[in-house]
């Protein structure tokens, strides 16, 4: 049993937006922490759930379809098979990576719905909304830009402005205009149901405030200043064909909302691998459940699923939701529209079996408190003088010594002397930094202690030169290399949840 008395631990990621492929910046944000953390989980022998899969629904997929003439459908068959492909060949090792356009998770999500209107969750309202009368349709917050009233930022979203990070409503917006058809929107009236986020205010400023304080500061921040503000009403319902139908009368023509509907989509995912016992994973208070996001997604992840799963009643809540920050590519923000990225499955065919260089310079640039950079000048140094010069010359040293001296063979060991002593104290000592830096989603800090690990052998094999004993002391030259091997084979461990394939050949190398 772990700490607070969890038995068992759901790990879910963000599902990724099947309209374009996976760059560095998912990556870096989400992905390769979760997966660190769910192989380090494993390797404890814990028992553990790494739920994943695409997030199918929504107004960009429908314009996505429009562009090229084909089906949403389509577009997101393409996407989810090529993210899927993706993750798998670069090691993210979820248990299950689905979809939101599964039947499951239609039945999923309407049931959710159901339960929470039957219970009277929702408020009803007819409102007045923008309708692009080229195009025949609703125009949802991101499809109307605009001027800022805050800043005058000319390129501000209806939801949004990204130059001075204000939340706003399409209302709100100088000038506004569709950006499906560039024409001047129109209000028309439509109705639609929200969850009054305002009635879990003082839930949710005891259950974050003061009862999740350790929670990142980057996190606890985000969610201070929305309920600083005071809780909003939020819409789940939309005006649009694609997604998944309003399981209710008097509906036609409406669907689920794309975030009502995606962070079920962790449920009806668990649901598909665990048909049998789903439940214990998100109805046990027994379960640590874990959300893996960027920052983005904040909001969503700490104040309204958590509400939505409070209404519900019947389900566990997050223990943490360790979100980082944004990687920015060449110090310029990544952008898919303009395509300034490093796209997850061009890398795997750029570099073959690189996998590994690519995951530890996502880890050692992890954005994890601030938003960081990413250069190839740094992926090339990062590669050459610390994975190639510090982990793989130790092993390197280590093995062709005991090749050339000992056939290969694991050579027998004499007294330890007490520089031997010391490093194995040194590995006992950086297996229990690790194990707490990774326990505190500190992957940063877990894989420079395991670097410095490597730097611990090759500073031992400089200090006791086995190959100028090798002349007069054999005995003592085994026991050197004894020692190095089983540093090796710690390495082959602390640097699993980081380079899974590497530590693979090592094993394989080192004939674990």
């Amino acid at each position: 049993m772990t700490e607070k008395g969890y038995k068992r631990t759901l790990v879910t990621t963000a599902l990724p937006y099947a309209n374009g492929p996976v760059h560095i910046g998912h990556l870096a944000g989400v992905y390769v922490p979760a997966d660190i953390y769910v192989r380090y989980l494993r390797l404890k022998k814990r028992e553990v759930l790494f739920v994943g899969g695409s997030d199918e629904h929504g107004v960009p997929i429908t314009i996505a379809a429009k562009k090229e003439g084909i089906t949403p459908q389509d577009v997101v068959d393409k996407f989810h098979n090529l993210i899927k492909k993706s993750f798998e060949d670069f090691g993210i090792s979820f248990d299950v990576y689905s979809r939101t356009t599964s039947k499951i998770h239609y039945e999923t999500a309407s049931d959710f719905f159901k339960k929470l209107y039957e219970k009277d969750c929702f408020i009803e309202k007819t409102s007045e909304q923008y309708y692009d009368e080229q195009v025949k349709q609703f125009l949802a917050d991101r499809y109307i830009t605009g001027t800022c009233p805050h800043c005058k930022n000319p390129n501000a979203y209806g939801d949004q402005c990204e130059a001075c990070g204000t939340s706003l409503s399409p209302l709100d917006l100088i000038e506004p205009k569709s950006a499906i058809s560039g024409s001047k929107p129109v209000l028309k009236e439509t109705k639609h149901w929200y969850l009054p986020l305002e009635n879990y205010q003082n839930w949710l400023e005891k259950w974050i405030l003061k009862e999740h304080a350790e929670w990142k500061s980057n996190v606890y921040g985000q969610c201070k200043s929305w309920l600083d503000m005071g809780l909003q009403p939020r819409a789940v319902s939309r005006d649009l064909n694609w997604g998944i139908p309003l399981p209710i009368p008097d509906a036609e023509g409406k669907v689920l909302y794309v975030w009502f509907d995606a962070p079920i989509g962790y449920i009806s995912n668990t649901k598909e691998i665990r048909p049998n016992d789903w439940e214990l994973w998100w109805k046990n208070s027994e379960t640590k459940l874990v959300h893996f996001i960027g920052k983005d997604n904040i909001v969503f992840h700490c104040i309204v699923f958590p509400s939505m799963l409070k209404a519900d009643g019947s389900y566990i809540l997050p223990d943490n939701v360790p979100a980082n920050e944004f990687l920015n590519l060449e110090s310029n923000k990544i952008s898919t529209s303009k395509n300034w990225a490093v796209w997850l499955h061009e890398y795997l065919a750029d570099f073959p079996e690189k996998q590994d260089i690519l995951r530890y310079v996502l880890t050692a640039n992890a954005p994890e408190t601030k938003d960081n950079d990413f250069t190839w000048k740094d992926f090339q140094a990062r590669n050459n003088s610390e994975l190639v010069a510090i982990y793989g010359n130790f092993v390197n040293r280590t093995l062709v010594l005991t090749q050339k001296y000992f056939n290969g063979i694991v050579p027998e060991r004499q007294e330890f002397t007490e520089y031997d002593k010391e490093v194995f104290a040194e590995i006992e000592n950086g297996k229990l930094k690790i194990e707490n830096h990774l326990e505190n989603y500190h992957f940063r800090e877990a894989l420079k202690e395991a670097m410095n690990l490597a730097r611990v052998g090759n500073k031992y094999l400089a200090d006791t030169e086995p190959w100028k004993l090798a002349q007069t002391d054999m005995a003592r030259v085994g026991t050197i290399l004894n020692v190095s091997l089983q540093l090796c084979a710690n390495l082959s461990i602390a640097f699993e949840p980081f380079l899974p394939f590497s530590s693979a050949k090592l094993r394989k190398m080192l004939n674990l």
